[in-house]
């Protein structure tokens, strides 16, 4: 397979900034509490239920902080400088050198996604393949939470824009919602943060919060009904 320009591009770019990004950046969730609790409530949602996984981790502050909350999280990354800083960071977790469009996990394998402004390299015709490969890995239950820098005009899927790293793109929540949506996820929550809260450049960003439909409690109801008695385990119920 030919690597896409984008995808070389973005990891040499990150990679020649590992150090500095992750000194910048790795102490966020401390001084952010909603981004914190977003981040809480999504552990929260996906502890026992499988392990989960941290698609573009960067330097690993977000793996840790969810494997601090009792998930059994694992992080992923484009940039295999990054990895290196996590590795280094975090020594008893796992971290390994991947991509978005192709994760190295069997289908409906995870209890979570988590993708932390990961997407906001990506070409907008390319965003499809990456939500179908989100779906595909996240079993029956599961949840998806995608954090990405927003703008207020639904008409409009992507506007792009000078990231300090690399091209980057501003998204419509609503777009991205249904493009979710198409692919199997429903919504649960959103998080919106006010342009004010970006001091550098006054974007608008957005934490949604999504879950693949449990089929496996609609099952086991009717298994239950069937035999006079509803029976649905606890797992079963992570995803109700």
């Amino acid at each position: 397979m030919i690597e896409p320009d984008f995808v070389r591009t973005t990891r040499d770019s990150y990679d020649a900034v590992a150090a500095q990004y992750a000194e910048a950046f790795s102490a966020t969730l401390e001084t952010a509490p909603l981004q914190r609790a977003m981040l809480d409530a999504f552990a929260a949602l996906v502890r026992g239920g499988g392990p989960v996984a941290d698609v573009g981790c960067g330097p690993g502050y977000a793996t840790g902080h969810l494997h601090a909350l009792g998930v059994d999280a694992f992080g992923v990354d484009l940039a295999p400088e990054m990895i290196a800083l996590a590795r280094q960071a975090y020594p008893g977790l796992r971290f390994e050198v991947g991509t978005m469009a192709a994760l190295d996990v069997p289908d409906g394998a995870l209890g979570g996604v988590l993708s932390r402004y990961s997407i906001i390299h990506t070409p907008p015709e390319r965003l499809p393949e990456i939500i179908a490969e989100f779906s595909r890995v996240l079993a029956p239950g599961g949840h998806l939470m995608l954090s990405f820098v927003a703008h207020d005009e639904p008409a409009e899927p992507a506007e792009a824009y000078d990231h300090r790293v690399a091209l980057a793109y501003r998204w419509s929540p609503d777009r991205v919602a249904g493009l979710l949506g198409e692919h199997g996820l429903d919504e649960v929550a959103r998080l919106v943060y006010a342009p004010g809260e970006d001091t550098v450049r006054g974007f608008p960003a957005v934490d949604l919060l999504t879950r693949k439909p449990a089929q496996a409690i609609a099952a086991a109801g009717e298994a239950g009904e069937a035999g006079g008695m509803l029976c649905v385990t606890p797992n079963a119920l992570k995803g109700s």
